[in-house]
Order: structure tokens, then sequence, then C-alpha cells
């Protein structure tokens, strides 16, 4: 089994992320896609950050039409800070194996990789696959100064790259959907509407919770 974690606060999910992982999954041909709300990114002021709890049911809310989406309560149960690296090691020993375990990142997370706890340990764990926002001015090397990989342990083959441990990190170009998180709670606060930007039932929950 291919599995995908994909974790990020999800403040609120909305259809950008929703993509990324759709093209991640067929790309890499995961069978399953675990959403993963973080209840206390450690790279994020927590002013604007709904509680754990709702952004969990927008999460659940999201996913729930699609049978290759799943969403994990793994890191809003446990206690403290929501690190990447427990979160990985939770599956790896939980999962049904064989199992092949993929982290989604996005470029902007990968960029800042070695700020992550125990980054180096975690990369010799799974797989990681970045999904990038290519547009037609950008290159190969854009995608490759997001960090020194080297310093990871990484070293280039055919259309990916590959691990000391074997297990390879994959750049996944995926579709332009100029959507944010942080834009979506703007027009909240601005009283604008925010339909089409996430799903309905997200809409709904926000308004009906008066989130943000």
């Amino acid at each position: 089994m291919r599995v995908g974690l994909f974790g990020g606060s999800f403040n609120p999910i909305h259809f950008g992320h929703l993509r990324s992982a759709e093209e991640d999954r067929e790309t890499l041909s995961l069978d399953l896609v675990y959403f993963i709300p973080a209840a206390s990114p450690p790279h994020k002021t927590e002013g604007d950050l709904a509680p754990a709890d709702h952004r969990l049911a927008m999460v659940r809310l999201a996913t729930k039409g699609n049978r290759h989406f799943m969403a994990s309560d793994v890191e809003v149960r446990r206690t403290g800070r929501s690190y990447t690296i427990e979160t990985v090691k939770y599956f790896l020993a939980t999962l049904r194996q064989p199992a092949t375990l993929y982290l989604l990142m996005g470029a902007d997370q990968f960029s800042e990789l070695e700020t992550w706890k125990d980054y180096e340990e975690m990369v010799s764990l799974c797989n990681i696959a970045v999904h990038t926002r290519l547009t037609e001015n950008e290159t190969e090397d854009t995608k490759l100064s997001l960090a020194a990989l080297a310093r990871f342990g990484y070293s280039p083959t055919d259309n990916h790259y590959v691990h000391s441990s074997g297990h390879t990190l994959s750049f996944v170009e995926t579709t332009l959907l100029p959507i944010s998180a942080t834009a979506i709670r703007r027009k909240i606060q601005r009283g604008q509407s925010i339909n089409y930007l996430a799903p309905s039932d997200v809409v709904d929950y926000v308004q009906r919770h008066a989130l943000y």
C-alpha cells in the first residue's frame, strides 16, 4: 500500500489543498492520502488559528467525497507541539505492512525543512514529495534552489532524488490555484464571500460557527 501524509494547519482547508493532494495521489499512485491538521504548528503563531477540533471537522467535511482521502486526528489528540517526525513514526508503527510512506508538502514547507525537529532522521524514514506550482518561466534550477539537497543526503537520479537510506525526494508539478487560507480569512474579516474558494460544506461550517 502506498500512503501519503499531508499535514498542515488547514486554517481553513480549501480547494488549493485538495487539488494538490489529488495530483500528488495521481502522480505517485497513492492508495490513500491522510490529511493531518496540526493541533499546535511549531512554525505558526496561534493568533488566527481556529481551534483544532474545528479545523479537523472542516477537513473531514472537505475529504468525505473522495474514497482515497482520509482525515486523521493523530496530531489533534497528541498533546504539545505537532512535530511531523512524531507523526511519521506513528504511521510507520500503525499502518498495515508492507506500506510505502510519502510525506507530502508544499515548496514553502520544503524550503524550511532544515528548521523542523529531527529533520535528518525524518528524511531517512520516509519518501518526500513536494508539490510545486511552476509557471512557464520557472525552471528546474528554481525548484532545486528551495534547499541545499546535498545537506539532506540526497543524490540526483533520473527525475527524482535518492536519499542514502533509499527513500526518495520527488517534485510534483501541480495546477496553480491562487487560493490561500490567509486570503480566505481576510475576506471573512472584511465580510466578503468565500464561496468557491473552499468546498460548500466548509464554507457553511465557517459561517455556522462564526470562525475567523
